[in-house]
């Protein structure tokens, strides 16, 4: 299946969504906190935090400390899960994608970290393993205000799943804070989702290899952002189809 195709069935699935009785505040609000709490275990196990799902919903849900888990990784689940009800009131607001908005979401993902938390880092970095070198520190702030400007041309020109995937490319390649970038980006993206009338996804760490390999292929000269076009768009087809079923049964339940 092309591409094509596929942002189609997409596109199709939200209209089919648009058309179903909204699900009640409840019910909405049960799948929104099942969604985050494997949206922050997932999220943050891709960067290497060692909670299982399990232990990321006890200690979102229930307030508990894990025995034996560094205070970073709990740290890192409140913070992420705190980044991600400000996206949702951002997206709420229809709020525009800034470097203000980027810094504040940053800053509550690394909430853990007091000196660069929602700054952009101050030191060259090499992402181990990538064939990319992201710019030198100085050069960060010119490159991030540029990819904002650009972003509202791709929201213009392209699919917003396409938009949206290239916009996270760069983002990740400029790489502008020390550390957090992974998770803020995925923040970001959910964030653009939603206020396009979509629903957030959540990047499977059992998928990262295969994420991964996106930016290695962006960065290694394709230049497109069919990769992880493609990855996002699977994604919003798995929600929407899941949303769509759980509002059908609701209905026929009721």
């Amino acid at each position: 299946m092309s591409i094509q195709e596929t942002l189609h069935q997409v596109d199709t699935l939200q209209a089919e969504l648009s058309a179903l009785r909204p699900l009640n505040t409840g019910e909405l609000a049960r799948l929104r906190e099942q969604f985050v709490i494997e949206n922050t275990y997932n999220s943050n196990a891709i960067e290497g935090n060692t909670l299982t799902l399990r232990e990321t919903a006890l200690i979102l849900q229930e307030g508990i400390t894990i025995s034996e888990k560094p205070l970073k990784d709990h740290l890192e689940a409140i913070g992420h899960r705190d980044a991600f009800r400000y996206i949702v009131e951002l997206a709420d607001k229809d709020s525009p994608l800034t470097e203000r908005v980027i810094k504040d979401i940053h800053t509550l993902v690394l909430m853990n970290d007091a000196e660069n938390k929602g700054v952009y880092r101050r030191m060259p970095v090499q992402i181990i393993g990538a064939s990319h070198t992201p710019p030198q520190p100085y050069l960060v702030p010119v490159q991030m205000e540029q990819l904002i400007a650009d972003y509202k041309d791709m929201q213009q020109q392209l699919h917003i799943l396409e938009a949206v995937a290239l916009f996270h490319l760069r983002f990740e390649g400029i790489h502008p804070f020390i550390d957090g970038n992974g998770r803020t980006g995925r923040l970001l993206l959910n964030l653009e989702l939603m206020k396009a009338g979509l629903l957030p996804v959540n990047v499977k760490h059992t998928d990262r290899r295969r994420y991964y390999d996106c930016f290695d292929d962006y960065h290694a000269g394709s230049g497109t952002a069919d990769m992880l076009t493609e990855i996002i768009a699977e994604y919003e087809r798995e929600e929407l189809e899941r949303y769509i079923g759980v509002i059908k049964g609701s209905t026929t339940q009721a």
